[in-house]
This record gives C-alpha cells, structure tokens and sequence, in this order.
C-alpha cells in the first residue's frame, strides 16, 4: 500500500524489569518484505521484544534500525509502524471507519484523504460495506480484521502483531491464518509476529526466530528449524520427537556411527567437537517412523509393542514399546488404522532422517 518496504535490524537488545532480564542481548535482522516469526513459550520475552521495536518500551542496551533510521530512543509516535494488538483495542464508542481512520487523524491527514484510504484499507481485509457499524456488532474475525485495517491504513514501514489470533476459537483462526497469509502476498509489508503457536509461525512465516528465557535459539526457514534443530530445546519445541542419546564410535568424512542401547548403530552426521566415546543425541521425527506388522520385520527393524494409540482425524499417532525405550511413530489414519494397541509391530527408519543435536 505504500512505498518500499522497510528492513530491522535490533542488536545486542536488552530490557530487564527488577532483576529480571526479559531480553537478554539478542541479535535480530528482519529483511525487508519479511514475513518473519519471533516463536517461543510465554514468558520468554517474544512481546517484550515487540514492545521495544513498537517504542513502547525503551530499550536498556542495544540498538533499533528500521530502513536507514535509527529509532532506538524514538517514542512510539514517531515510528510509522502498524500495531495489532492481542485483545484488538478497538474503540467500542466508534464506529469501524472511525477505528480504522483513527490514525490517520492522529497524523493530520487530510479528512479528504481519509475515507479512499480508510475505503481501501477495509476492502483489503474484505469488509467493504462495514464502514457503518460499531465493534460490537461484529465477530472476533471481523473485529480482528478492523484492527489489521487501521495498522495498514497508515501504510507502515513495519507491520507488527502480536499474539493477534489467540482470542478467537480453532476455525476462525485457521480462516485468519489464511487471510493473513493472503495479505502477506497482497502487501509486501515487512511484518514481525509473535506468537507461541507453531502451526501458526510455520503456515506464514518465511524465517522464524526461537526464543528462550530472553535468547535467540535459532532463526531459520521453518523446514530448516524443523529438519535440523540447533539443540534439543528447538527440536522438542516445535513438536513431538524421538530422542536418543548413545556413544559416538567411528568418524570418517563427516560422519559418525552412533551406538544406542536396544537399537541397532546408526550414522549421523558428526557435530564439530564429537570425539569417539563421547555422548551424543539425535532425534528423529515420529512421522518418519515407519510401521509394520512385526512378522514382516525387515534388516535393522525394532520388533515392540503397541502401548498407546491416539486418533487425531486424518493421523494416528502410535506409541511402542521396543528396545526399552517408547518410540512414538505417526502415520496416516487411512493407511495404518489396522494397527491397534497391543498389535506386536516392527519399527524401521532411515538414518538419512536422524538429526544431531546440541544439549
């Protein structure tokens, strides 16, 4: 809607409240027209950091860069950046194209400016015709929606939302999840969310940032932080894994045969500073568990157990007991229904799906 978008770039960012530190010097660059994801438990510091980008915080130590200008100490007002709230804050007195305009009064635009731009902000988020009435009379989609119209209706630099679909129920935020990622194609304004919903930072986001206790774990493409975890935090994080730790044997061009108690040896790729004798962890996604009858094990299969069964509509995910450990595998309802609990399986996997991790 406006011009050019806009880059970030926070460095060594810190913020503490008493003695505690809720940002703890993190490094963050947001390309421009970056969809990107700060991702993480509560309490780890994800909308402290959005409240030190927005200006409604100020910053203990570090730096704040959007495009070429340095807004470290600039107060909210004189940040052109759009800001979606968890709890929407409309004003339930106005009605929507006065919540939507509400900015561009704020910033003198003038009053025959405002309703084309207010007109084309709610076409953009399909409320065309809704000019009229008062937040009350609206969905929490809808209302969601009025708040992402006043954020681009100023044409921001920045795009910030913070937790923005937490309040509504399980189908509307999947309609919202597509909406968004709509606009993001729409648009191309750089856009930070926050939020500690997984399938939500993957399904939009183009880079993701994990946070825990004030630090960036990892940034990456989802595929990348779901695929390869930077340590065993990232990797339980974003959904259920398989953990093995065993004892490093040989290592030879970058690889190392991994020995674990009740399974047979693997071959992982070998993390820097891996010795022979050492310990070493490595994970495995329960989607990549492959389930056969245990009659029809083949080389290197684990003959368990079924001991728990979870339907989830269109998957299954199983638990076995093999090789002393509870191997958690995940599969398709239609293909494998067969296997119930109790049923005896063989359990197999490809190395080239096992990942190392860091502690």
């Amino acid at each position: 809607m406006g011009g050019a978008p806009a880059g970030l770039e926070a460095r060594s960012l810190v913020k503490r409240f008493g003695a505690t530190t809720a940002v703890d010097g993190i490094d963050i660059a947001v390309r421009p027209g970056e969809f990107f994801t700060v991702l993480g438990p509560s309490g780890c510091g994800k909308t402290t950091f959005l409240r030190l980008v927005a200006g409604i915080l100020a910053p203990d130590g570090g730096s704040i860069r959007i495009g070429a200008a340095d807004l470290t100490q600039a107060p909210i007002w004189a940040r052109n950046i759009g800001l979606v709230f968890q709890n929407y804050a409309l004003f339930p007195h106005m009605t929507v194209a006065q919540n939507v305009g509400f900015g561009l009064a704020m910033r003198r635009v003038p009053r025959a400016d405002r309703g084309p731009r207010i007109a084309r902000a709610l076409e953009t988020v399909r409320l065309d015709g809704y000019g009229g009435r008062r937040p009350s009379e609206l969905s929490g989609g809808q209302q969601q929606r009025v708040a992402l119209a006043r954020a681009i209706v100023i044409e921001p630099d920045l795009l910030l939302l913070d937790e923005p679909l937490s309040n509504l129920d399980a189908r509307l935020r999947e309609d919202m999840r597509s909406e968004l990622a709509d606009l993001k194609h729409r648009l191309g304004i750089t856009t930070i969310l926050v939020t500690h919903d997984i399938h939500e930072a993957f399904s939009l986001s183009d880079r993701v940032a994990v946070m825990r206790a004030g630090r960036v774990e990892q940034v990456g493409a989802p595929t990348e932080l779901y695929e390869l975890p930077a340590n065993r935090f990232v990797a339980g994080f974003l959904g259920p894994v398989n953990e093995w730790t065993g004892r490093v044997g040989a290592i030879a061009d970058g690889t190392a045969e991994v020995e674990f108690a009740g399974l047979r040896s693997c071959r992982v790729p070998a993390l820097a500073g891996w010795r022979g004798g050492d310990e070493a962890t490595v994970i495995l996604r329960p989607e990549r568990l492959g389930l056969t009858a245990a009659s029809a094990a083949g080389e290197g299969a684990v003959v368990g157990r079924i001991d728990q069964v979870a339907h989830l509509g269109n998957l299954v995910n199983y638990r076995v007991a093999a090789g002393g450990r509870a191997l958690l595998a995940q599969a398709p309802a239609g293909r494998t229904g067969r296997f119930a609990l109790g049923d005896r399986v063989a359990v197999a996997w490809d190395d080239a799906d096992l990942a190392p991790v860091a502690p």
